[in-house]
């Protein structure tokens, strides 16, 4: 045991029994919109095959699914949370995925642990306005990994449930394969049961359009055949046996073609016993499903993996937290060799990780460490079970694994491999963290370290030129979470606003004179430099050149001049704290003086700064600001309201694509945007297209900032 220890028979017996068969297993997410019902239905679950003595609550009376902090007071869930359950002698783990557009990192980790998805949909979704965008997206993110998909038609206890028209909207959204397999049964306006389309039972209960469904339901059963001949004989009036249409159903299921409609009651428990046997006859085990490609720690071939338990270790770290009780918890998802307690593993860091290794290039810095795990656990929400082992196809948790981030490989250290890595979504809001206390930074640095290691969406970004240190997250609420995780670390944190870059560029020729003489007793100093500055266009950097003749500036200080230029350009110019670096000028040395006792390498360093600094008066200086390019990828619905909303950022367009790679019904907007008016596009952006948009941004260039 560890942590705060599991109790209860049943509990125990369903999170330590050993699991040695991979085909026993299912590892399912729940996916949807958040306050569609994923936490309760998960509860309901553990409820219903006795895990849970009531919904909410285990044995000590903690919850069992979200253990977040900023869930518990956001009321939502922002992490994966992981409960196992017991049916028909298979284990389930279920996955809890956030709901909310911020957290598609999460989603995304959720649906690397698992091999199937329970797509939950809201009962009244259809009367609040039918499936919204962010909805349409999580479906696309589960397309996008081909991963198998049944709808669940939850809280059908709401007073505004439609379940027929929430089918119909899903259908409309998510296109062909979507069909109800239950129809629901009601008494007094309440549901009471559920009517199955294949097996007809109850019989007695049939619906009025029980047989127009059944055949809808068969024909789109036999259109997913392997069988070519199944049409033909179903066409010519031959009645399908029911083994036959539920073999079909579960192999169009597994290759993703198809995704069965089942309505559940959480409070009533209504369609538990038909979600499991869906769950349990229809959704893959880790046998059927591909696995990651897999490397070498330096990028080598290694053949393709298996879900088999005696096979090599390999296991990926999907989700980091901290536990009051034990520290770091990783849970990990075990593709394929067995982890076993009193282990010497090797965690790859996922920094080093590539999709492909191109001939002659190394790898990325990443890290590599060798550790020694104590134990094997079970987790399910914040509670641990150790466990024996934890075979191919299983998720468990290890503690206290130092090294490990979310997204890093756990192997064998005999043998260490590197697992390819599953896109990240790119964090586009930017918040900068600066210690709200005086002599906080130590406990900010070891805040960050923790909170950014266990984030996959979060990326961090300590920038030299503005001595900021800015995290970059997917929106207002994803920032308001990590700071309270890094509250929640430690850490007395305050934001400030975002500082842009900015460069500067003189604005006309001219020359000048640097003159640096001092004499102070002994040795003095004595260089005098003329200099020829003029502006370069952008992106040609700086350059230098002597033309100096007849040695009026001895040779070995020519090089002096120019580092002492090169200098003043990094450190910068400008008043106060706006000091900008200096880019794009041309300095040509012309003539100068020395003296034979007191001229000197600095002598001539400074006097060089001196012309540059002489310059900016003397020729002016421009600001120049980056512009990034940026392709928004917006419902045509938004088209105008996207367009102008660029033009009021000073943006300029540069092109319109429809077609292609651009999912139908929308049109990707390509230009150029000064980064100032980009700080909070993200939110904007979200807020303005019901969060149906999105957008990828590069740097361009830099352009002069108007006046």
């Amino acid at each position: 045991m560890a942590g705060r220890a599991a109790t209860g028979s049943r509990r125990g017996a369903v999170l330590g029994r050993a699991v040695t068969d991979p085909s026993r297993i299912r590892n399912v997410a729940l996916v949807g919109p958040s306050g569609a019902g994923k936490t309760t239905l998960i509860e309901a679950l553990l409820v219903h095959t006795g895990v849970l003595s009531r919904a909410g609550t285990i044995a000590d009376g903690t919850t069992v699914c979200d253990h977040d902090p900023a869930a518990v007071r956001q009321h939502r869930s922002v992490a994966l949370a992981v409960a196992p359950i017991t049916h028909d002698e298979l284990r389930i783990n279920l996955i809890d995925t956030p709901g909310y557009g911020d957290f598609v990192g999460e989603l995304r980790a959720g649906l690397r642990a698992a091999d199937a998805a329970l797509f939950v949909v809201p009962a009244d979704a259809a009367s609040a306005g039918g499936i919204d965008p962010v909805t349409v997206g999580q479906w696309a993110e589960c397309a996008r990994v081909g991963m198998p998909r049944a709808v669940v038609i939850a809280r059908c206890d709401h007073q505004r449930a439609d379940i027929e028209a929430t089918t119909a909207a899903c259908q409309e959204a998510f296109g062909a394969g979507v069909a109800p397999l239950y129809l629901p049964l009601f008494d007094g306006g309440s549901l009471t049961g559920l009517y199955g389309l294949i097996s007809r039972t109850p019989a007695d209960r049939a619906p009025a359009h029980a047989d127009d469904a059944r055949a809808a339901l068969v024909e789109g059963i036999i259109e997913q055949s392997e069988d070519e001949a199944l049409m033909e004989r179903y066409l010519a009036g031959e009645e399908i046996d029911q083994r036959t249409l539920i073999a079909d159903l579960e192999t169009a299921v597994v290759r993703g073609g198809f995704h069965p409609v089942i309505p559940v009651c959480a409070s009533s428990g209504v369609g538990m016993d038909a979600l499991l046997e869906v769950i349990a006859g229809g959704f893959p085990s880790p046998l059927e499903r591909p696995l990651p490609k897999v490397t070498g720690i330096d990028g080598s071939p290694r053949p393709q993996l298996t879900a088999d338990p005696n096979g090599p270790l390999a296991a990926e770290v999907v989700h980091t937290s901290a536990d009051a009780y034990v520290g770091r918890v990783s849970l990990i998802r075990v593709f394929s060799g067995t982890l076993r307690p009193d282990t010497a593993i090797h965690v790859s860091g996922h920094h080093a990780r590539i999709p492909e290794q191109r001939a002659g290039e190394a790898l990325p810095e990443g890290h590599d460490e060798d550790e020694r795990i104590a134990h094997v656990y079970t987790a399910s929400g914040a509670e641990l079970t150790e466990v024996d082992a934890c075979v191919a196809g299983d998720i468990c948790a290890l503690t206290k694994l130092a090294g490990a981030e979310t997204g890093d490989t756990v192997s064998a250290a005999s043998d260490p491999l590197l697992l390819s890595c599953w896109d990240l979504p790119e964090p586009l809001f930017p918040v900068a963290v600066v210690p709200a206390t005086r002599g906080g930074e130590d406990a900010l640095v070891k805040a960050l370290s923790r909170v950014v290691a266990a984030d996959p969406a979060l990326r961090m970004e300590r920038n030299a030129e503005t001595r900021q240190t800015v995290l970059w997250t997917m929106g207002e609420a994803h920032a308001d979470v990590v700071l309270s995780r890094l509250r929640a670390a430690g850490a007395e944190v305050a934001t400030e606003d975002v500082r842009v870059p900015l460069r500067v560029t003189l604005r006309e020729p001219g020359r000048v004179t640097g003159r640096h003489v001092k004499q102070s007793g002994g040795h003095g100093q004595y260089a005098v430099c003329h200099v020829e500055f003029e502006p370069l266009p952008r992106g040609s950097g700086f350059q230098f050149e002597s033309r100096v003749v007849g040695g009026a500036v001895p040779t070995q200080y020519v090089p002096s001049v120019e580092r002492g230029i090169r200098t003043q350009l990094e450190r910068g110019l400008g008043e106060g704290d706006a000091q900008y670096p200096v880019v794009d000028v041309r300095a040509v040395l012309v003539d100068g003086k020395a003296h034979s006792v007191d001229s000197s390498d600095a002598a001539f360093q400074t006097a060089g700064a001196l012309a540059l600094r002489e310059a900016a008066a003397v020729c002016g200086t421009v600001v120049l600001e980056p512009l990034d390019e940026i392709a928004v990828t917006v419902p045509d619905e938004f088209l105008g309201t996207v367009l102008g909303d660029l033009s009021s950022r000073r943006g300029r367009v540069l092109g319109t694509d429809a077609g292609g790679d651009v999912p139908a019904g929308y049109t990707c907007v390509r230009a150029e945007v000064p980064q100032t008016e980009l700080l909070r596009y993200a939110v904007d952006l979200r807020s303005m297209t019901s969060g149906a948009a999105t957008f990828t941004r590069t740097f361009a260039r830099y352009e002069p900032m108007p006046t």
